[in-house]
């Protein structure tokens, strides 16, 4: 699934200790570095129809968000999951894996696009461009709730809820919960997963300290989250780097938002931000992973 890869492990915080897994592409070195960001509640297993058609062009990272997959899922309080916290991360694998100091792309989904957004902030020095998968700012999205939204949304409420309430009832039943929750198929009839990574996934909602550390994440941006980008915003620390945003033309982010005009009010006036729908509902690396490509190999030059 990853032929040309190699495993990493790296230590990134050690209040609370924090180890990150993932892989990386053994490309040459002198090619330019592209960081792939997954989101709920999967792991960098998403890119496995995108990552290996860009080992030419990049050296690609994908890592494990903390709270997923193989990396550490600290426990105690929600601040270890804001997504500045996750956003150093990054910054860690990407120094530690002999980025030091350059800058590099970024193409992130879902949660991982949302640790991606504190990243541009936080360290905007480092990330040259940006493409975003399917989301709003999370302020934005919040702030615009209706009862539609929460209807359609309804796992940003669930996950919320003081612990153990949450974690409880999905462990109760994890593979009937991604089989409800996933278990869509294309619009052509065949499943969006590859059965290896559906496994993977039930795995991890099978984890109770997964299933917890992606209630954590949920947790944050609820609180945390919106309140560092309410902060952001008052001192003017918006996105500065080019920006490319796309989303599925059946999701939620399609009917309910005007998703380039949200993206531009958290950027630099002046600063690049366009981006369209394509035809895939929200699992856009693994149901449109042709268009995935084609986009980065455009805009991330």
């Amino acid at each position: 699934m990853f032929d040309g890869f190699e495993p990493f492990r790296i230590r990134t915080s050690t209040e609370p200790e924090v180890t990150i897994a993932g892989i990386r592409s053994t490309s040459s070195k002198d090619l330019p570095a592209l960081l792939l960001l997954h989101g709920f509640p999967q792991t960098h297993h998403i890119w496995h129809r995108v990552a290996p058609q860009l080992t030419g062009s990049y050296n690609v990272v994908l890592m494990d968000l903390r709270g997923y997959g193989a990396s550490s899922k600290p426990k105690g309080d929600v601040s270890h999951y804001a997504k500045s916290a996750m956003a150093r991360d990054c910054i860690a694998v990407m120094d530690e894996l002999g980025f030091g100091g350059a800058p590099f792309y970024v193409c992130a989904h879902d949660r991982g696009a949302r640790v991606a957004h504190k990243l541009c902030v936080d360290h905007p020095g480092r990330v040259r461009k940006a493409i975003f998968l399917d989301i709003c700012p999370t302020l934005a999205m919040y702030e615009a709730t209706n009862l539609e939204l929460a209807k359609s949304y309804f796992h940003w409420f669930f996950l919320i809820q003081r612990s153990p309430l949450p974690e409880t009832l999905i462990l109760g039943s994890p593979r009937k919960l991604a089989e409800m929750f996933m278990g869509g198929r294309q619009r052509d009839g065949t499943a969006i997963f590859a059965s290896e990574c559906f496994e993977v996934y039930v795995d991890g909602l099978s984890d109770p300290d997964t299933v917890h550390g992606m209630c954590q994440d949920y947790r944050a941006s609820a609180t945390l989250d919106m309140e560092e980008q309410r902060r952001d915003l008052a001192e003017g620390r918006h996105i500065k780097c080019p920006l490319r945003v796309l989303w599925g033309d059946i999701g939620v982010i399609e009917k309910a938002f005007d998703a380039l005009a949200e993206w531009r009010k958290v950027t630099d006036k002046g600063v690049s931000v366009d981006g369209h729908s394509v035809d895939s509902g929200h699992y856009i690396p693994e149901q449109a992973p042709d268009v995935v490509v084609a986009e980065i190999r455009d805009f991330l030059v």
